[in-house]
């Protein structure tokens, strides 16, 4: 044999035990996930069946010898991942191309050697993919085993078909969803001697289904474990506490189906009828079993899934993964109570991961909103209301929960954002751990406080008596502070220019719209409410229908009276942005030119055209005029680091053309906002007209009061996101203008692009205006790969707990029960009611409002919504999220 012949064998096999620093050198790369796993527990002295690894080294090198890459690549070109049909055919073509071609002929006899070495046992035969069994993403089960293996030439064939799994139409079609290059993958081989065990599974270090870090479950049938992982068989199931070994949960399963080993080699599938009649392991053997998975976990430092077999007396570890489906919890680490967490972006309506910047930026703006409450000391570094998992925002509600006032609170104010939330917050005020330990607040804490609730009430006396200066005067006051930003933006001449001036920025937000705007908002919804009970009062029974008749003023209201109060809404600076939009489109309309190219061109060639300057002059202009007053909004625009309408307007032409396809003129947005106005006023007489008859002219007086204070101080709800967004503008328009100059002053070259700083926090921005020296391209690349695969993750949580159960089920999805509507049906979704009347017409989902298409009254269904969505609903007939 040739040195060179020499120096490639060995890079074709590696041993479990292969000493560390041989398997540091390639890792992942060298032998997957599956067998850089195996290698680590057999050198941590885990009870692994002994075996090789047949590295991606030959994988490739049959690819290079056979010329299948090139092939790969023009096939996968031709194909239309997302067409199953199309996936399969093109999964049974490649596989039959590898059936058809040798072996290197060093592999083969360097196989051949090493399965000698290890007595020629019966073996199991796995795939181990350099894509698998990754923190992020879960590939388990795409590629294909081999059990009960018996002769080299067997395992010869065996190695060939774990090569050719790698193209099954599963895994190339996961691997197409998740952004995997295909060029990038290869497959090592597990040999592993075979266990004929008589019981096996899988275990999970924590519990996949709630979340549960302390819990460990463990599935298990009799033989071989394929019968399980295969889907055959009905398992026993068992939860166990970890720490302490009680059984929480046990369910014996069928087992009815068993599958072993034959003597001459492969696997024989038997059925089994009193399978049910006793559990495949003891109560001792589930704990031992528990103690092993509590003892490689803690070895990984990360919750596992592992699979294990149990022969002999002795249990055996086959392999060992991370749970992907677990959501990861906040780190907090200053007390062990129980602690919940609540979805800063389920509230918002961003599922989407937040950039760093835009964390710090939020977890900055809440750490002054503190200081309203006395705590001037708080700063982003020691702030405690906020946390990142996930690269998403969790607001810490614990005190709140364990708080009597601050339960009923929550109980009052989550529905107006998140109902469902509010369905698991009431079922978790039962658990013991959570139970109400908050007293009556302390006198220092009064004196603390005693400023800003007496400023909160004087806001809201001023209110109540004059809503209309009360509105005025606040707009006043919040054009004053923006101008004051952009004047204090002139001034930032550096990074570190800039990072004080963010943080100043975000400190005085919430300080500002808070005692500006939450009084007044209150005196609306305190005002809508009384009218809620009105009406709710003034509405006949059911059982005295008969008498409605007799009664002209009460046949004319119902109970939907009171939600039809806040229709055709002024003053709402959302609102106003969506008409705005409007009269934009009808600008288009007037224009043949614009409206012939709005007809032929698609969006983004418009918006190409725009920041050209090459738009129709008119259609120029008001887009100009657009931009300049909403140009800071944009999509999941909460995070500092999104794109702003500005930047990029396409979202904005998606829009405006489904506006030109609106043809009815009775559907028109503006057409639309006026018989909402009418229908609020007729709304208003009915209440008024039923409460005088009732209770005389003061009833009507008091109607006509309330109603009027809310439509003049309503409105105003959309105005602090606003007002925030457009100062945290400002900052983000200072550090995009200046951001190239400073990276290439006096840090030197760094590499960076001014787009990049978003991915980077607070105090590291600090740093690199420091001119410190650090590989940043490397940390942006890693920063970068995170937040695309936080991106890929689906479901978000509403809720987290701090021992990991996470609820993420909307209204009535525990029970099925139609919330409002009576319905008991499982098929039938439910949700809260948040406007009158009735709306039918074709459905659309929408997971991206750039991209919607939305046609004239179809109903829009889509998982949350911010105000860079509202566009849409002027075209929507209904709208589901």
């Amino acid at each position: 044999m040739s040195p060179s012949d020499t120096e490639r064998e060995s890079n074709y096999l590696l041993p479990f035990d292969a000493p560390h620093t041989t398997l540091e050198q390639g890792g992942l790369e060298q032998v997957g996930g599956k067998g850089l796993n195996l290698a680590i527990l057999t050198r941590q002295g885990f009870a692994v069946p002994p075996g090789f690894l047949i590295t991606t080294a030959a994988y490739r090198d049959f690819v290079q010898q056979h010329d299948l890459a090139a092939w790969l690549h023009t096939e996968l070109a031709a194909t239309q991942t997302d067409d199953p049909d199309a996936l399969t055919a093109l999964s049974t073509r490649i596989r039959a191309a590898f059936r058809e071609r040798a072996l290197p002929a060093a592999l083969t006899a360097s196989i051949r050697r090493a399965y000698t070495a290890l007595g020629a046992p019966p073996v199991a035969v796995r795939s181990s993919a350099t894509a698998e069994d990754l923190p992020e993403m879960s590939f388990a089960g795409q590629q294909d085993t081999y059990l009960n293996v018996q002769g080299a030439d067997a395992l010869l064939d065996s190695v060939r078909e774990c090569w050719s799994s790698l193209w099954t139409a599963r895994a190339i079609g996961y691997r197409a969803r998740n952004g995997v290059d295909h060029d990038d993958v290869a497959l090592a081989v597990i040999v592993q001697e075979m266990v004929q065990s008589a019981a096996a599974g899988v275990l999970f270090t924590a519990n996949p289904l709630n979340g549960k870090r302390g819990e460990t479950v463990i599935d298990a049938t009799l033989g071989l474990g394929e019968a399980l992982v295969s889907g055959l068989v009905e398992p026993d199931h068992y939860v166990v506490e970890t720490v302490t070994g009680k059984i929480l949960h046990s369910q014996i399963g069928a087992k009815a189906t068993v599958i072993h080993g034959k003597p001459d080699g492969g696997t024989a599938t038997t059925a089994q009828i009193d399978g049910g009649a006793k559990p495949a392991l003891a109560d001792a053997a589930i704990q031992e079993l528990t103690r092993l998975g509590a003892r490689v976990a803690a070895h990984y430092g990360t919750p596992q899934d592992m699979e294990w077999a149990y022969a002999d007396g002795r249990f055996y570890v086959l392999q060992s993964r991370p749970i992907t489906a677990l959501y990861p919890l906040p780190v907090q680490t200053q007390t062990a109570d129980l602690r919940v967490y609540l979805s800063f972006g389920a509230i918002q309506g961003v599922l989407a991961p937040f950039t760093p910047l835009g964390q710090d930026t939020i977890k900055t703006v809440m750490a002054g909103g503190a200081r309203l409450l006395g705590f001037t000391a708080t700063t982003l570094e020691n702030q405690q209301i906020l946390h990142s998992a996930g690269q998403r925002l969790w607001a810490d509600i614990s005190s709140i929960v364990r708080n009597g006032l601050g339960r009923r609170f929550i109980s009052r104010m989550l529905p107006i954002a998140d109902p469902a939330g509010v369905e698991w917050l009431e079922k978790l005020f039962h658990d013991p751990r959570l139970a109400v330990t908050g007293r009556a607040p302390s006198p220092a804490t009064l004196r603390r406080l005693r400023p800003t609730v007496l400023r909160f009430l004087k806001t809201a006396v001023g209110s109540l008596l004059w809503p209309d200066k009360a509105r005025t005067t606040a707009q006043a006051q919040v054009d004053a502070a923006i101008a004051q930003a952009r004047r204090d933006a002139r001034d930032v001449h550096s990074l570190a220019d800039w990072v004080q001036f963010h943080r100043t920025l975000c400190y005085g937000i919430f300080p500002l719209i808070i005692p500006l705007f939450i009084p007044r908002i209150l005196v609306a919804y305190l005002s809508l409410n009384l009218l809620h009970r009105l009406a709710a009062w003034l509405v006949p029974p059911a059982d005295t229908a008969a008498d409605i008749t007799e009664s002209p003023t009460a046949s004319r209201l119902d109970e939907q009276t009171a939600l039809e109060l806040t229709r055709g809404l002024p003053h709402n600076v959302t609102t106003e942005m969506d008409l705005a939009l409007w009269q934009l489109a009808q600008t288009i309309r007037q224009d043949a030119d614009a409206a012939a190219r709005f007809g032929r061109e698609d969006a983004q060639q418009l918006a190409d055209a725009y920041h050209a300057g090459t738009l129709p002059p008119s259609v120029q202009r008001s887009l100009d005029k657009f931009l300049t007053r909403y140009g800071m909004r944009g999509l999941a625009e909460i995070d500092l680091g999104r794109t702003r309408w500005r930047e990029q307007p396409a979202p904005l032409f998606w829009t405006l053309q489904s506006y030109l396809k609106i043809e009815d003129q009775t559907l028109a947005p503006d057409a639309v906002f006026r018989r909402g106005e009418a229908s609020s006023a007729a709304a208003v007489a009915r209440l008024a007209q039923a409460a005088t008859a009732r209770w005389g002219a003061p009833g009507g007086i008091l109607v006509r009061g309330l109603a009027y204070r809310v439509r003049a101080l309503a409105g105003l709800r959309e105005t602090p996101k606003l007002t925030m967004i457009t100062l945290l503008d400002i900052s983000r328009a200072t550090l995009l203008e200046h951001a190239e100059e400073w990276l290439h002053s006096a840090q030197g070259e760094t590499g960076l692009a001014p787009e990049d700083l978003f991915h980077l926090h607070l105090n590291e921005l600090s740093v690199l205006a420091m001119g410190a020296p650090g590989d940043w391209q490397q940390l942006l690349q890693l920063r970068r790969a995170a937040y695309a695969r936080e991106s890929r993750r689906k479901p978000i949580p509403r809720l987290l707990l701090s021992d990991g159960l996470s609820m993420y089920e909307g209204m009535g999805a525990q029970t099925g029960a139609g919330v409002g509507t009576g319905s008991d049906d499982p098929d039938t979704l439910t949700g809260q009611p948040v406007s009158a009347g009735l709306a039918e017409g074709k459905v659309r989902v929408v997971l991206d409002p750039s991209h919607a298409n939305l046609q004239p009254g179809e109903i829009l269904v889509c998982p949350g919504t911010d105000p860079a969505w509202t566009p849409l609903f002027l075209v929507a007939g209904g709208l589901v999220m």
